[in-house]
């Protein structure tokens, strides 16, 4: 009888400790301010910090929210995999919404995410090599800018369903009358529509990853997209397609084909998949349309719409190691 008790016990440990954390029982993130080095505004961020971060080299998370969200937008889902993993979460706010000057990829914007990472490396023992970025949508193009921006300042970027050419993107919500009101929170964002000005033509290019991804070097990036986005979803995939094909230009690797690009957007699977394509199933727990390599570069394709998919992204992750330029 003891002897069955002693079972019975060590069977629940085991799973206590491999039941994984569920979205009601994460621990709280915290509220903190830093200062803009640049307008010397007082700017908010969330963070969460496991015990281990005061002593031990920990790796950071930083995660950044949507188009129309802030730092108060739930990703508990992203929150989750970092918590399982004891990894600081950083969610910064880099001016809200993407409806005003100040934010929509601006430098205000791109500072902010810079002097909360400097705030959280302050604070908490960060392993330098390990500071990953991630987003989903307007965080994907965020990420994507930030990247391109800052390569040095991360040790990887995972952007998902991300806008990589705010111009093209006026274009496909302003195709209706009255425009769509993506295409109007660009607008207020820059200026006007594209086409307006050189100086609006300029902050397009300014806050457009697509024209400064050639700029990410040894940085690993994942680009990823749903293939019914842009059909049931407000992003094109040719936004993530074609973010891959500037890196791999710059890497001189192939690219992403014309005819491929156009199945792919019309939802049909490719006619002639290449041997990377074939992707087991498994990883991302959905079909994988498209897998392709650039240097440290890759893209995917899967079965799915406008959404991230946090588990397969930090599994990619946690498997880059990369030193950065924070001291």
């Amino acid at each position: 009888m003891p002897t069955c008790r002693l079972l019975i016990c060590l069977i629940a440990l085991c799973l206590f400790y491999s039941t994984p954390v569920e979205a009601a029982d994460l621990p709280a993130l915290t509220e903190f301010k830093f200062r803009s080095t640049l307008d010397d505004s007082e700017q908010p961020a969330l963070v969460w910090m496991p015990e281990q971060a005061k002593t031990e080299a920990t790796p950071l998370l930083v995660f950044l929210h949507s188009w129309s969200g802030n730092y108060l937008q739930n990703n508990s889902k992203w929150q989750k995999e970092a918590v399982e993993r004891n990894w600081v979460y950083l969610h910064p706010n880099f001016r809200g919404r993407n409806d005003h000057p100040e934010a929509c990829g601006s430098e205000l914007a791109r500072q902010d995410i810079l002097d909360s990472i400097e705030h959280v490396l302050e604070d908490a023992n960060i392993d330098r090599s390990r500071i990953y970025l991630a987003g989903t949508s307007g965080g994907g193009h965020m990420a994507m800018l930030m990247a391109g921006y800052h390569p040095d300042k991360f040790s990887a970027v995972t952007a998902w369903v991300g806008i990589s050419d705010l111009a093209e993107w006026h274009r496909f919500h302003a195709r209706t009358t009255p425009i769509g009101n993506y295409a109007r929170m660009i607008e207020r964002s820059l200026g006007g529509p594209p086409g307006q000005s050189k100086e609006i033509n300029a902050r397009y290019r300014n806050r457009s990853p697509i024209f400064h991804l050639g700029n990410t070097g040894d940085l690993p990036i994942d680009l990823n997209a749903g293939i019914h986005d842009g059909h049931t979803g407000s992003v094109p995939i040719t936004h993530t397609l074609n973010a891959f094909n500037r890196i791999a230009r710059a890497q001189e690797s192939p690219e992403v084909t014309e005819d491929e690009i156009k199945q792919l957007s019309n939802e049909q699977p490719l006619v002639a998949p290449q041997p990377s394509d074939n992707v087991s199933k498994t990883e991302y727990n959905v079909d994988i349309h498209l897998r392709r390599h650039a240097g440290p570069a890759r893209v995917t394709i899967f079965e799915g719409g406008h959404e991230g998919l946090p588990h397969p992204a930090m599994e990619w992750l946690e498997d880059q190691l990369r030193e950065t330029s924070w001291e």
